[in-house]
């Protein structure tokens, strides 16, 4: 009874069954989920890209609007603007052409060359005893350079007059024989024979001395070494030898290098083409100019002379080799110094001139843009016969005509201008010289 009326402890299969498929209910949800989740998170990422890209359209859209609709203004600012004018006529300067004269220049590479230039070796063997230079040191001719121990070479010259002194004693016992032989010959006291003999003899004694005269002569050169001076006037090098060093004879080791700096002269190349006109100029023995100017070819730094012209031409570079020669009172040109040399040609009387600036180029083409009455520029043609950073002398335009100096960015033939109320200067008055001004040939 009590078995039956006690209720069954033990789970029932029914709700087995269904705890079972409750918990697999559950757990497939859970895997669904977890498998669905990569979908999901693909979606709102396109979801945060596609904001992204409309936040950067909307700011590019902003700032297009914001520059489309900016007013601009012109390089210069406000005066800029309204001095040029966006629409109106090109603001420029003028110059106007002037008759005058002008150089024309042969412009070339040059190289400071000195007249003299003397490297002195020992022609003895000997002790270098004192130096008697400073290094860069301006001597003259004759000034002493270097002492070499002169006691071998005195004595050797010793020894040599008094074997001379000897042999000229020995000579005059000889010709007083011969006086006295040719007195008894007078009388018939002695035979021919001893006579001749003694003719003889005194040629002899005269060779013999004069051999001797020659050994103390070459002993008197061979002291003068010992005593080593300036053989010109220049400037010296540093130095190459000390007191207490032994020189020897022959050897190439040098006691000092002098270069002569007063007169200097330079060598520059000038091409073939120029030299029937400096021929021209040559032919009337005419001291043609030059001047020299520094490395920048700002500085003139001396004028000087034509002194001679090369014999030929150097095929390879096709130009001659010129010489001028300077002065160089104040040492402004130092050997082997780079400079630019400018040699005068002629000058031009009577030439039109233009500034410079107003001369423009297309291609190999020259041209200026001439200004009108009606405030028009054409452009007009024109050749360069030379010129210089001032002025510049050309053909093809009369004198008094108004050519444009700046603004030719904005000029074209029948362009309208706006010429500034600065007076327009004549191109000999910008230059600073008057008809007989020079320039220099480009």
């Amino acid at each position: 009874m009590a078995l039956e009326d006690s209720p069954d402890k033990r789970p029932h299969a029914d709700d087995l069954g269904q705890s079972f498929e409750a918990h697999s209910g559950n757990v497939g949800s859970a895997f669904e989920e977890r498998n669905a989740s990569p979908e999901l998170l693909v979606h709102k990422k396109s979801h945060v890209v596609v904001w992204v890209i409309l936040v950067i359209v909307a700011l590019v859209a902003f700032f297009l609007v914001y520059y489309l609709t900016k007013p601009k203004t012109p390089p210069g600012g406000a005066a800029g603007a309204q001095g040029r004018g966006q629409n109106g006529p090109a603001a420029i300067t003028v110059g106007k052409t002037a008759p005058g004269n002008i150089n024309v220049y042969v412009s070339a590479l040059g190289t400071v060359t000195p007249v003299a230039t003397i490297t002195l070796y020992s022609q003895i063997t000997g002790v270098v005893m004192s130096v008697h230079y400073r290094e860069g040191q301006i001597v003259h001719k004759g000034d002493p350079l270097v002492d070499i121990d002169p006691r071998p070479y005195q004595a050797n010259l010793t020894q040599a007059e008094g074997v001379l002194q000897h042999d000229q004693g020995v000579l005059a016992q000889a010709e007083m024989d011969l006086k006295r032989y040719q007195a008894a010959w007078d009388r018939n006291a002695i035979a021919k024979q001893q006579l001749d003999d003694q003719e003889k003899a005194v040629l002899q004694y005269q060779g013999t001395v004069k051999a001797d005269q020659g050994t103390v002569d070459y002993d008197k050169v061979q002291l003068g070494y010992c005593h080593i001076v300036s053989p010109i006037n220049g400037r010296v090098g540093l130095r190459l030898v000390d007191p207490g060093n032994t020189v020897f004879s022959g050897s190439s080791s040098t006691l000092v290098v002098i270069t002569q700096l007063q007169p200097i002269t330079v060598v520059f190349n000038v091409s073939e083409d120029d030299l029937p006109g400096v021929q021209t100029e040559l032919k009337g023995n005419k001291a043609m100019e030059v001047d020299a100017f520094d490395r920048a070819d700002e500085k003139n730094l001396e004028a000087g002379k034509l002194n001679s012209v090369d014999n030929q031409i150097d095929t390879t570079t096709g130009t001659v080799k010129f010489r001028a020669n300077f002065p160089n009172k104040n040492l402004v040109l130092f050997p082997n110094q780079f400079v630019n040399a400018r040699l005068l040609e002629r000058t031009l009387t009577n030439a039109t001139l233009a500034p410079t600036a107003a001369v423009q180029y297309n291609g190999t083409a020259a041209f200026v843009y001439v200004v009108n009455p009606n405030n028009t520029v054409g452009m007009q043609p024109v050749t360069v016969v030379t010129g210089n950073e001032k002025v510049t002398a050309i053909t093809g335009v009369n004198n008094g005509v108004s050519v444009a100096t700046s603004g030719f960015d904005r000029l074209d033939n029948g362009a309208h201008v706006q010429v500034h109320q600065s007076k327009p200067k004549t191109a000999t008055q910008s230059t600073g010289m008057g008809p007989a001004g020079g320039s220099t040939a480009q």
